[in-house]
């Protein structure tokens, strides 16, 4: 008797396991058509990737206390760094900025496949809106970013001998930044903030970032191209008032629309952990809200809308 139980068990999980492995295969999202231009920025490029983990300390900048946890004298930085193996050329910089609550490496799957272009592609936890911030992640710290940036840049342009990976030099005309959800709005500052904007910046690209609370003004210091990435199913940050905005209010830039995309589906953990779910950013809210408890009034008191 138990052991046709067992044998029916096994019969049915083999069945289950199956069915999840076609739903899975099923729900894979659309690659597009041989040839299309959305193909061909999709295709590795001809240098393998190389990678390394570094440790920057900004020795003249302090970190906060948060939540207890006392502050400390100095800004530490685990980063992750990707680069084009056996290219001597001048390599393009992109900087990227997590998201809060998430870590340098959330999208390591873009930074290598910009790495095999021929990008140098450097990315860091920050001290204190990352996911393994002491106390919690707390977003208020994010108008100490736009400094982080640009330390990342010089302590990325200053590497030499075996802290440098790479071969090859950092072009200093090609600096672009990227940054997700938080660290979208941290590129944003860092790219155009009257004071604390890096004139080194020559492009910028925010994914799913907050850029609504700034008017057209804000964005006239500059008009290197700007890319915004948005999904109009982003239960976070809401594509009308951010992402659908962005041609009007940002000059030179352009707008890529993700139909039925959600916040936390740009990150690579999103597949598959998330595929089955109607709208992955059911999850994300609590954790966001959690690291925002404490309100945001004096952040923007602090950066200004214009």
């Amino acid at each position: 008797m138990i052991r046709r139980i067992l044998k029916g068990s096994a019969g049915l999980l083999f069945t289950l396991t199956i069915l999840a492995i076609v739903i899975y295969i099923a729900t894979a999202p659309q690659r597009p058509a041989p040839g299309a231009a959305s193909a061909i920025w999709l295709e590795d490029g001809h240098y393998s990737v190389g990678t390394k983990e570094h440790v920057f300390i900004d020795e003249y900048r302090t970190t906060n206390e948060n939540r207890g946890f006392p502050g400390k004298p100095t800004r530490s930085f685990q980063t992750w760094i990707w680069y084009p193996e056996n290219n001597e050329e001048e390599h393009p910089l992109i900087i990227h900025s997590h998201g809060i609550i998430s870590q340098g490496n959330e999208l390591a799957n873009v930074a290598e496949r910009l790495a095999s272009h021929g990008y140098v592609v450097a990315a860091a936890n920050y001290p204190l809106t990352s996911g393994s911030t002491e106390g919690g992640a707390n977003a208020n710290d994010v108008v100490n970013q736009p400094a982080d940036v640009s330390f990342l840049i010089d302590s990325m342009v200053s590497l030499s001998g075996d802290d440098k990976p790479f071969n090859g030099t950092i072009d200093p005309n090609r600096i672009g930044l990227s940054g997700f959800s938080l660290g979208g709005l941290t590129t944003v500052l860092a790219t155009y903030h009257p004071r604390w904007r890096d004139p080194r910046v020559s492009a910028a690209i925010s994914i799913a970032g907050p850029i609504n609370s700034f008017t057209s003004r804000f964005y006239d210091t500059t008009d290197i191209p700007f890319l915004g990435v948005y999904g109009t199913a982003d239960a976070l940050i809401d594509y009308q008032t951010n992402g659908q905005i962005i041609p009007d209010r940002v000059k030179n830039s352009t707008l890529v629309t993700i139909e039925g995309g959600s916040h936390l589906g740009f990150l690579a953990l999103a597949d598959p952990a998330f595929r089955f779910m109607h709208n992955p950013d059911t999850i994300g809210c609590q954790g966001v809200l959690a690291a925002l408890d404490q309100g945001t009034e004096e952040v923007y008191i602090s950066i200004g809308t214009e």
